[in-house]
């Protein structure tokens, strides 16, 4: 391994693979663009599903280590706030209700509503390839149908 690489930065990718470190990737010299892309769309999924990852630790946390609870979320050194808010919308989904196709934003968008609603707007918003701007904008006129739609 080089020495970047033992420092934990980017530098050459050893053994021609893709490398992750804490403060980015390595990548080989020689790598082909398939490799490239295919990095991308896992980096793209684990992206995505970080919120839910981090939303479902600290409800599991919450339930099961009320006590040590606050002290893990501080060892993290996640703003305490947003973890806060992943765990919030993750209670609202359990996992069979989210969507694969829709990132966590989308779900963060209709959290307050009652489920039914929920599903309704995150099924509306994956048929008709919405982003989460796009969504909230159709909420909003929703509940204001003489707003405008695009402030």
């Amino acid at each position: 391994m080089n020495a970047a690489a033992r420092r934990g930065r980017p530098g050459d990718a050893v053994d021609g693979r893709i490398l992750t470190t804490p403060v980015g990737l390595a990548f080989p010299r020689d790598v082909t663009f398939e490799s490239w892309e295919q990095a991308g769309q896992r980096l793209s999924r684990i992206a995505s599903s970080s919120a839910w990852y981090l939303g479902d630790w600290l409800v599991y946390g919450q339930d099961r280590y009320t006590g040590r609870y606050r002290r893990a979320v501080e060892a993290v050194g996640l703003d305490y706030q947003t973890l806060r808010n992943y765990a919030w919308i993750s209670r609202k989904f359990e996992p069979s209700r989210r969507r694969s196709g829709l990132p966590f934003q989308h779900h963060a968008e209709v959290a307050a509503l009652p489920p039914e609603e929920q599903d309704r707007w995150l099924d509306r918003a994956e048929r008709e390839g919405w982003s989460r701007t796009a969504l909230r904008r159709a909420l909003r006129v929703a509940r204001d149908p003489g707003s405008r739609p695009y402030r």
